[in-house]
């Protein structure tokens, strides 16, 4: 569903120098609620020097797609980004955050299907302004590879030491952050070097994952041009430590594929409370079949936040 009001966008600058947006028109999103929902591993909440400037709320700041930004949402509605210019919003953050697409509407359509008091409508609700970033697909591959038998302090702690170690580094308000490493520079690492990460045994799979992709250039494409969902899944599954889990969820947070349920400890205890026989088939959710990640994103947040004795 393409979002169909109008962004209203203002450029500025910060007395250091350092751009910034603010982004009016959003609605809805919520900062603090999409990067702390489990899809992302690289945005933590940070002090800036001229708080004024985002109003309400704490400020998220992260590196992704090679650049460093920090983000609030005052409200609902509005976004104020730091570190970009209006261009780069339109070409860069804009679609990263995807504020091209109607999730307000998305809402309604659940409420419409289901009923404003059944629990899948309670949970949009109160995942109201989480929205699904469309992350780099080789980061989100390496990231939920990671993510296994882990939680998210030590995965966030094993991908920061990936990045400042095999990461190029660059600077923001002249202090080093770190892109995240390239397949070559974690093929020519090998699995020793980024297994001093301390990430265990998933070390051989990241490596592998490496050495599959730069050998094999046209492998993440394949992933992206495959038209039928389980055909994507099918692709990346063949990489080892690779299974259903960490393939959904690639799908959905790297390559768009809204269509992706993940499965993970939380889904299989409570997605009977939602619909009857357990995870959801397309006939099941009908006309939104095609944002059932975004439905997945809204139970995963209902049932973590304290709703899961709720009837």
């Amino acid at each position: 569903m393409e979002m169909t009001k109008t962004l209203s966008v203002t450029e500025g600058t910060m007395p250091d120098g350092v751009p910034f947006v603010r982004v009016g028109g959003v609605y809805p999103f919520d900062a603090e609620a999409t990067f702390l929902c489990g899809q992302c591993f690289r945005f933590d909440p940070v002090e800036v020097p001229y708080p004024e400037a985002f109003g309400a709320g704490k400020v998220y700041g992260g590196a992704a797609l090679g650049k460093y930004i920090n983000v609030a949402s005052p409200d609902l509605d509005t976004v104020v980004i730091e570190g970009a210019t209006a261009d780069e919003f339109d070409s860069v953050w804009l679609p990263y955050f995807g504020f091209d697409m109607d999730y307000a509407g998305i809402i309604e359509k659940i409420s419409a299907r289901w009923g404003e008091e059944s629990r899948i409508a309670k949970a949009a609700r109160a995942g109201c302004g989480i929205r699904l970033m469309r992350q780099d697909p080789w980061e989100t591959l390496c990231s939920f590879i990671i993510s296994q038998n882990n939680n998210i302090p030590r995965i966030k702690g094993i991908i920061d030491k990936l990045c400042r170690r095999y990461g190029v580094p660059f600077f923001f308000r002249d202090t080093e952050k770190y892109a995240f490493p390239s397949p070559r520079v974690l093929y020519e690492a090998d699995a020793d070097g980024i297994g001093e990460t301390r990430m265990g045994f998933r070390a051989k799979y990241v490596y592998g994952a490496a050495e599959r992709v730069t050998t094999e250039p046209g492998f993440l494409d394949s992933v992206a041009e495959a038209r039928e969902y389980e055909d994507a899944e099918a692709i990346l599954r063949t990489l080892r430590g690779v299974g259903p889990k960490v393939a959904a969820c690639t799908l959905l947070f790297g390559y768009c594929r809204y269509e992706s349920f993940p499965v993970d400890v939380w889904i299989r205890r409570t997605v009977g409370k939602y619909f009857e026989g357990g995870v959801p088939s397309c006939d099941d959710l009908g006309e939104l079949a095609p944002f059932a990640g975004i439905l997945q994103q809204y139970i995963f947040n209902y049932e973590r936040n304290g709703h899961g004795g709720e009837r």
